[in-house]
């Protein structure tokens, strides 16, 4: 498996497993014209050619980043492909020097196995929630928000 900076040309992809787990109301929807304008923010994992794995990392501040659209096509789950994802992401973070980074998800667990803790949404700072306005389930969000520490 190789994990790669995105391209333009991967973004139906990264939208159709998005889509997939929106539907089943596992993760939120991202219209394309938001994966095509934050196409620099994702990572992909390809296999043998195909993109398998995709997942975003987004500045939203000098000392925070968040883990966004992480998503893995079903027949691949199981394999790590989204914890090497994760990594591949907190890595880079690290090389931007971002302190700490966190996640809004319906899969607690699945972070939580990658070292993150849960935070209550009520203490992340409020530039996290810029986007949530625009979102349909604002504001009674039911995702969970964790966080991880690098530094």
């Amino acid at each position: 498996m190789l994990l790669r900076k995105a391209r333009i040309t991967d973004v139906e992809t990264i939208h159709s497993l998005i889509t997939f787990y929106a539907n089943k109301g596992l993760m939120l929807a991202r219209p394309r014209s938001m994966l095509y304008e934050g196409i620099r923010e994702f990572t992909v994992a390809e296999e043998d050619g195909r993109v398998v794995g995709a997942g975003g990392l987004h500045i939203i501040w000098e000392d925070l980043a968040e883990i966004r659209a992480l998503a893995v096509e079903e027949t691949m789950l199981g394999k790590g492909i989204g914890r090497s994802l994760v990594h591949a992401l907190l890595e880079e973070a690290g090389e931007l020097h971002l302190p700490r980074v966190f996640t809004l998800t319906y899969q607690p667990g699945f972070f939580e196995k990658c070292g993150f803790h849960r935070e209550p949404k009520e203490k992340m700072p409020q530039k996290v929630w810029k986007e949530c306005i625009n979102c349909p389930h604002f504001p009674n969000c039911n995702e969970e928000s964790l966080i991880i520490d690098l530094a």
